[in-house]
């Protein structure tokens, strides 16, 4: 397993949820973290992301709710989402981008459930 999450969880509109995701395997360099997300009946889209030069992104609709981090010694990271909302509803997906080795990889984590209620 290269990305294990966790996190996910039933959670209340208007709570809390953080969301980790940790790298692991022969790892060289990890240029960018994120997360995706993936709703019932839409597609998949981007979250947030962080580069390894700490800069982020951001999708609109989660924008000053949810804040991105990573620790770069634990190749972890992190999504503390604040003020949920029924629309946050979905499953998460980590993602990394950088060298395993000598390869490029793209890889994906096996996602966790986030589940707002009203």
């Amino acid at each position: 397993v290269q990305l294990q999450a966790s996190g996910g969880g039933l959670v209340q509109a208007g709570g809390s949820l953080r969301l980790s995701c940790a790298a692991s395997g022969s790892i060289r360099s990890i240029d960018a973290m994120a997360w995706y997300r993936q709703a019932p009946g839409k597609q998949r889209e981007l979250v947030a992301s962080i580069t390894n030069g700490g800069s982020t992104n951001y999708a609109d609709s989660v924008k000053s709710r949810f804040t991105i981090s990573r620790d770069s010694v634990k190749n972890t990271v992190y999504v503390q989402m604040n003020s949920l909302k029924p629309d946050d509803t979905a499953v998460y997906y980590c993602n990394a981008k950088g060298f395993w080795g000598t390869r490029w990889e793209n890889y994906w984590g096996q996602g966790t459930l986030v589940t707002v209620s009203s």
